[in-house]
């Protein structure tokens, strides 16, 4: 992996965290920041975007319409779109994240950040976003 690219799938759970919280020094906050500095490689493909914007759209969040529009774009620009390797033998608790894992495993050396690790198995590239903030800084060293 070249310096400064890292490469990873944003769990929508991140993604809703950094833009309801108040806290703009959260660990989630500062990974949304991170990738729209691009420092962080979205991978993605149509089924995470879609999912994005409709969770991201429920009105219990009162998220303003142009800050969703900010981030799916910038994904879309700076990102990486892949086509699903498949999961084989892997356990999820909700259907709904297999594209997650299955996404970030398209991609070698990306990680999966999320704020539900439970939701995933334990692997290396399944990372809290306090654990994505720490790779970036020792990235940063090299």
């Amino acid at each position: 992996m070249e310096k400064n690219n890292i490469y990873a799938v944003i769990d929508t759970n991140v993604i809703v965290s950094a833009l309801i919280s108040s806290n703009d020094k959260s660990n989630p906050a500062v990974i949304v920041r991170t990738v729209l500095q691009g420092k962080i490689i979205p991978v993605y493909n149509d089924e995470i975007l879609s999912e994005y914007t409709e969770v991201l759209s429920r009105d219990k969040f009162h998220i303003q319409k142009s800050d969703i529009d900010l981030v799916i774009s910038h994904i879309i620009k700076i990102g990486l779109k892949v086509e699903r390797k498949e999961a084989v033998g892997e356990i999820f608790p909700d259907p709904k994240d297999v594209v997650f894992y299955e996404v970030a495993l398209s991609k070698e050396d990306s990680y999966l950040v999320t704020g539900n690790i439970k939701h995933f198995p334990k692997v290396d590239f399944v990372v809290t976003p306090a654990e994505m903030l720490a790779i970036i800084n020792e990235n940063e060293l090299k």
